[in-house]
């Protein structure tokens, strides 16, 4: 009986721990979320304003905020700017997918790795309170 007591606590330590990490990637999958959404609000934002600049004739004036102040901007160089973020914001979403499947797939084997701890526990409970 005595012997099983230090096994049964070295398994528990090992569950703590295990429960410790998912939470600790389950927080990561919640902040990938979050910097996901922001992602794309802003993709769904500088598609509009494409749209927008589509509508423009080439005279049209375009203006740019810069800090405090509006500077003039030639529609042209307006467009390729809005392009190229929005490839850059699409990018990201693509790699952040990449990531949250990897933390997705951590999170599984995680919680299955803690389901057999739990497991091993029990039979290890059920040995000891046979004897």
């Amino acid at each position: 009986m005595a012997s099983s007591s230090p096994a049964l606590r070295e398994l528990q330590r090992d569950l703590e721990n295990q429960a410790n990490a998912l939470s600790k990637i389950q927080k990561d999958i919640a902040k990938n979320h979050q910097v996901r959404k922001q992602y794309t609000i802003q993709l769904g934002e500088n598609e509009l304003v494409l749209k927008e600049l589509e509508l423009l004739n080439e005279s049209a004036n375009v203006y740019k905020l810069i800090g405090p102040v509006l500077v003039k901007q030639d529609l042209a160089e307006a467009k390729a700017n809005v392009k190229k973020r929005i490839e850059y914001i699409s990018a990201e979403l693509k790699r952040l997918d990449g990531t949250l499947q990897d933390l997705e797939d951590k999170q599984n084997s995680k919680k299955e790795s803690i389901l057999k701890l739990q497991q091993r526990i029990q039979t290890v409970q059920a040995g000891k309170a046979k004897s």
